[in-house]
């Protein structure tokens, strides 16, 4: 019996997965910025206002930076490895697309 494929939920799969894919990397990206903002906060403070005992102030705004971006990368590397295992899951509709 011949197999009749769907080929716009194909399309609609893999464009689902490409959505994810970037929406994961964007993620990663705002995660990084963040923490960019808080280091460079930590290092006006130090540089440009001069503020008084601010050491305590900059040691906490570069520890919520490095924080920011230990969290923004372990949260891109898990859920990168949920997208490809449910990549997996989604099956081998690539070579029965190509077969027609």
């Amino acid at each position: 019996m011949d197999k009749i494929i769907n080929k716009d939920l194909i399309l609609r799969e893999k464009l689902a997965l490409q959505r994810t894919v970037l929406a994961n990397q964007s993620t990663l990206l705002a995660f990084l910025r963040t923490a960019l903002y808080f280091s460079i906060a930590a290092l006006s403070l130090h540089n440009l206002l001069k503020i008084d005992n601010s050491l305590y102030l900059e040691i906490g705004l570069y520890a919520i930076s490095i924080l920011l971006l230990i969290s923004g990368i372990t949260n891109f590397l898990v859920h990168r490895k949920r997208i490809l295992k449910s990549e997996k899951n989604i099956g081998n509709y690539k070579d029965e697309y190509l077969k027609e």
